[in-house]
């Protein structure tokens, strides 16, 4: 993440799965409610599937990146601070911590499902150039100057998180430009380039993604990240193949789309703009551990997730229950809360961070399943009653 309004993903980087499918849900019709957190129940440490095999230092390095993120907030101020007085290896300090200063809340769905939909994401490579070309004919573009953000809750309270985004025409704010308008030949963005890249369905997933690397000719390694976004609101391309059939669900992966927009196309161009969400780009410093999530720190392979920060807090320790990509076999492990995305709505819902590269790739774009997430929040951690 960080889907990605989007992303952070807040809301920087947006992830956003190729095609969603529901989460388990009841007969009872879904109701957002009316406060943020509000959805968090109190549950017990005994709740938790295989904590027994944690890999608690594995997780522990995650926690303290997160805490440069959290260390001056004030509901998480305090738990930071005692954070730097445990060893670090020391798995059975690091438990007592745990158990001393969190306690533990289930999530659960606005229709009252405790199941939700499972997503991953990754860093991808592009190949790419500082100046247009032949080869590299694709801009990612930066922040343009005519973008305007309204933050609504500094109107309106009780939109907390809500944003609109739109251009002014005369005194009038009107929606952004589409994708489809940002893509046509005369770009009303041209100017506003960043750098370049060679593919088109690539650059559509690295906006996808959130963030990447783009590996310049002369072996120069180029850290882009999510920087904001044109307000309209991400449509899964995955899932309009599958409403066509032109793939089913099980087919609709990242590789999947890849390989159907190999085979055909003179269709490329209508299916991306049929997404009428558009990323733009910023540099980031480079050197970075991982790509900066929501929560400003960089996110850690395997160990981070972004969330829907209404329903889950940003930075909070989340233990997740679900299953590997294409697989039966448990995947239940302490993450952290450290990115959102566009297309990650709900009170049960979490997109895991796998990594920079191919491998990672073939893993986020695989990942699709159910699962059961729990949140740790400080004991002073004001909830709503």
């Amino acid at each position: 993440m960080p889907t990605p309004d989007t992303s952070g993903r807040t809301s920087p980087a947006p992830s956003k799965p190729a095609v969603e499918r529901p989460g388990t849900s009841s007969s009872v019709p879904p109701v957002t409610p009316s406060q943020a957190f509000a959805l968090l129940q109190p549950a017990q440490w005994a709740d938790l599937p295989g904590l027994e095999k944690e890999d608690w230092i594995a997780s522990w390095k995650a926690w303290l990146q997160g805490c440069q993120g959290l260390k001056n907030k004030a509901d998480w101020k305090a738990v930071c601070a005692a954070a730097l007085l445990v060893q670090a290896e020391d798995v059975s300090a690091i438990q007592a911590y745990w158990q001393q200063y969190f306690n533990v809340y289930a999530t659960r769905q606005a229709d009252g499902a405790s199941q939700g939909l499972i997503t991953g994401y990754y860093q991808p490579v592009l190949q790419g150039a500082r100046q247009a070309s032949p080869r590299y004919r694709v801009p990612l573009y930066q922040v343009p100057s005519d973008l305007i953000t309204v933050n609504l809750s500094a109107l309106f309270p009780e939109l907390k998180y809500k944003r609109v985004r739109g251009r002014l025409q005369g005194q009038t704010l009107i929606p952004y430009y589409t994708r489809a308008e940002i893509e046509q030949p005369q770009s009303p963005l041209n100017g506003s380039e960043l750098i370049w890249v060679s593919d088109p369905v690539e650059a559509f997933f690295l906006q996808v993604q959130g963030s990447g690397i783009i590996a310049l000719e002369n072996g120069e390694r180029v850290p882009v990240g999510y920087a904001d976004q044109n307000g309209h609101p991400y449509q899964s391309i995955g899932k309009i193949l599958v409403e066509r059939g032109e793939m089913t669900a099980s087919e609709a992966s990242m590789q999947g789309i890849k390989a159907w927009a190999q085979q055909h196309p003179e269709q490329l161009r209508g299916l991306l703009d049929a997404n009428p969400s558009y990323v733009f780009f910023k540099l980031l410093p480079p050197g970075l551990s991982g790509p900066l999530g929501a929560l400003g720190v960089p996110l850690t392979a395997e160990r981070s997730v972004a969330v829907d920060p209404f329903y889950i807090p940003l930075g909070a320790p989340v233990y997740l229950a679900t299953t590997y990509p294409n697989d039966v076999a448990p995947l239940q492990q302490l993450m952290h809360a450290q990115d959102t995305g566009g297309a990650i709505k709900g009170g049960v819902r979490a997109d895991v961070y796998w990594g920079e590269g191919d491998a990672a790739g073939k893993l986020a774009g695989a990942m699709r399943q159910q699962g059961k997430l729990w949140v740790w929040l400080p004991k002073t951690f004001p909830l709503p009653h």
